[in-house]
């Protein structure tokens, strides 16, 4: 174990701050799931003028650009640069806060795009379902996973940052053994589906 490492460790806990902090992640990640499900239902016009269709390929960057933090915040905790892991980290937070207000943008305001929707008339007819073939079926069992995944791991991933921005070390390793997994995953499906339904935008 390192010099870095031990200095952090020797942190001691705010355990009444992590309390407060664990309320209002419960609390965000009820409003956020909340939000989010309205989006199918609610649509904003946008002002004349005004063009979104630019996002999309954005949320996919943004997606990508927080697997490649992930990747080098889990790599300098490995190493001990425990300094360099919690950056990373707020920049991992950084992005996904981002990805999260522009996506709410794009969706309350934009008409779904769905895979094999070649007319682009919002409908996927039968002989649109027929072309896609079995890459539609790939494409939702895909999309289903990253939104599942990304509604079940908001709160654990709130709780593990907590977890480690309190000194609770303890927690935040044995949280994040698995929510890292889960939260990589996300961040990697997202480009991922947006290339495969990248055909189907106007």
């Amino acid at each position: 174990m390192n010099d870095e490492r031990d200095q952090w460790l020797s942190r001691p806990p705010q355990d009444q701050l992590a309390k407060k902090l664990g309320i209002a992640a419960w609390l965000l990640s009820a409003s956020v799931l909340g939000i989010v499900g309205l989006m199918r239902r609610v649509k904003i016009p946008l002002p004349d003028g005004l063009d979104l269709s630019f996002l999309p390929p954005f949320h996919a960057a943004v997606n990508a650009a927080a697997a490649c933090v992930l990747v080098i915040a889990f790599i300098a905790v490995i190493k001990g640069r425990i300094a360099l892991h919690r950056r990373m980290m707020v920049v991992a937070m950084g992005l996904s806060v981002l990805f999260l207000f522009s996506y709410m943008a794009y969706h309350f305001t934009s008409s779904e795009v769905k895979f094999g929707d070649l007319n682009l008339d919002g409908v996927v007819d039968e002989s649109e379902r027929a072309r896609a073939g079995g890459m539609r079926s790939a494409y939702l069992l895909l999309l289903v996973s990253h939104i599942v995944l990304a509604a079940v791991s908001l709160p654990f991933i709130l709780f593990t940052f907590i977890a480690g921005w309190t000194n609770r070390f303890a927690a935040h390793r044995r949280l994040a053994r698995w929510v890292f997994p889960l939260w990589f995953y996300v961040a990697v499906t997202g480009p991922v589906c947006y290339w495969m339904l990248r055909p189907y935008y106007p």
